[in-house]
């Protein structure tokens, strides 16, 4: 059976991968799955455990690191996030092809393990912008000042990542996305 194409979407803060996300896993033709992440982060209202993310608590967090389950992890303000490999590594091998939304600062684990996978780093307009983007979807100053310092040392990783997308058009940054899976896919 022919292995799955992973496919790791990144980039800086608040830059609108999750749009990006949204409509990669829309389009049929990728046939894409959602690798669910596992964080640390109190669950939202709006959030559905298994669907969003799994929810679980540092002790379960720590423990899925030291029997190396993940296949990256990070921390932001305080939580923990990581990318449960049983799952990822199941797709792939069943011949599914895998989506990963991560941390930019995560992208380089996952590459160790899988380097055939397809990296793309979603840049903005330009940095003024995303500061913009970022303090409309922050109600506080002390929230919004460290996405925007988080943004602006992700946005030092982008030069390392042969794919990057500038998210002008969600559209028109999934199409050329899409190019790069495609691509990927007729490789294996």
């Amino acid at each position: 059976m022919k292995k799955g194409t992973l496919l790791i979407l990144t980039g800086a803060s608040s830059v609108g991968k999750g749009d990006i996300r949204d409509l990669l896993m829309e389009d049929k033709e990728l046939h894409l799955f959602y690798s669910i992440s596992m964080t640390t982060r109190p669950q939202r209202e709006n959030e559905v455990d298994g669907k969003d993310y799994y929810f679980v608590d540092y002790e379960a967090f720590a423990q899925a690191v030291r029997n190396k389950e993940l296949l990256e992890f990070a921390e932001f303000d305080g939580y923990y996030y990581g990318t449960p490999r049983k799952q990822v590594d199941f797709l792939l091998n069943s011949g599914k092809n895998v989506l990963i939304e991560v941390e930019a600062q995560g992208v380089g684990q996952i590459k160790l393990k899988h380097p055939d996978a397809v990296s793309v780093f979603v840049m903005p307009e330009s940095i003024e912008d995303l500061e913009k983007q970022i303090y409309l979807r922050y109600n506080d100053d002390a929230s919004a000042n460290r996405r925007i310092s988080k943004a602006r040392v992700e946005m030092e990783l982008a030069s390392l990542f042969v794919h990057q997308v500038k998210n002008t058009d969600a559209k028109q940054a999934v199409s050329q996305i899409k190019t790069f899976v495609k691509e990927a896919m007729e490789k294996e």
